[in-house]
């Protein structure tokens, strides 16, 4: 990533590293950062101590109209043309082609554009007729100074008409910074947010029965309680063995069938005697 530089030229950065410094403004869009940032750089504030720091990203797809075959024609027609006359440009510079050449170029341009337009919009299947642009914005901007530049920098922005933005003025702490827990609990008690771990009481269904906040360092038990005792695990039921065997049930089935068979042949040979 690069950014250009008092001279013109590219500054290169280095590897991504998490922001350092002081908030002294908080903004809702990147345009008032921008400004209060360009306010420093016009009262001479050593601006490269200033970051400017976008949080709650989000992406966003703006539409901007419905797509049709035309739309998608024209688009196609327009991009083409100018590689067309590109092209075109140069057949009649270095090909002696002149005026003809630049026109060929140019319609041979916006003919395949357009075809090539066509024929991407009909793949689609009617799945995507919208134009759209996309970007990513953040919901709140932060601009944060060097601890040893923030107060000179909000003397600064102090001259400046909404200058701190949303209200990040002196008494803002370091960027990363963890809050007193004395404040934290203050707070909290005041109506504001419920520290971490804690159930908000705003949920449904408030906070759970005999919910407690966690100790505090220091104040715990001297003695540890004792650990719980080893549940026994029941030992599986013995499955019963007293009847049986698969086995013997074959053999008892066959015993019963050979006896019905032989009781057959002998009622059939005594009726054959009879």
């Amino acid at each position: 990533m690069s950014n250009l530089g008092p001279m013109g030229g590219q500054q290169r950065l280095g590897a991504p590293t998490p922001p350092q410094g002081e908030a002294i403004g908080r903004y809702a869009t990147y345009a008032e950062a921008q400004r209060a940032v360009d306010f420093l750089s016009d009262e001479h504030f050593p601006v490269q101590n200033v970051t400017i720091v976008g949080n709650n990203l989000q992406m966003v797809e703006r539409v901007t109209g419905r797509l049709t075959y035309g739309r998608a024609a024209g688009a196609g027609a327009a991009s083409g043309a100018w590689f067309g006359l590109l092209i075109g440009l140069m057949l009649s510079v270095f090909g002696n082609g002149g005026t003809a050449g630049l026109l060929t170029g140019l319609l041979i341009g916006a003919g395949f554009g357009m075809l090539f337009a066509v024929i991407s919009y009909a793949l689609t299947g009617g799945r995507r007729d919208f134009t759209s642009a996309s970007q990513i914005v953040a919901g709140e901007y932060l601009v944060l100074c060097m601890p040893q530049m923030s107060e000179q920098a909000r003397q600064v922005l102090s001259r400046l008409p909404n200058g701190f933005g949303r209200g990040a003025g002196p008494q803002a702490g370091p960027w990363g910074a963890p809050q007193d827990p004395a404040s934290s609990r203050g707070s909290h008690a005041a109506g504001g947010p419920a520290p971490w771990g804690a159930p908000d009481p705003s949920a449904r269904g408030g906070a759970p029965q005999g919910w407690m906040p966690p100790p505090q360092p220091g104040t715990g038990p001297a003695v540890p309680p004792p650990p719980p005792e080893p549940q026994r695990e029941e030992a599986p039921a013995e499955p019963d063995l007293s009847g049986p065997t698969y086995a013997q049930k074959v053999e008892e089935q066959r015993r019963a069938r050979r006896e019905a068979e032989q009781r057959a042949r002998e009622q059939e040979r005594s009726g054959s005697e009879e």
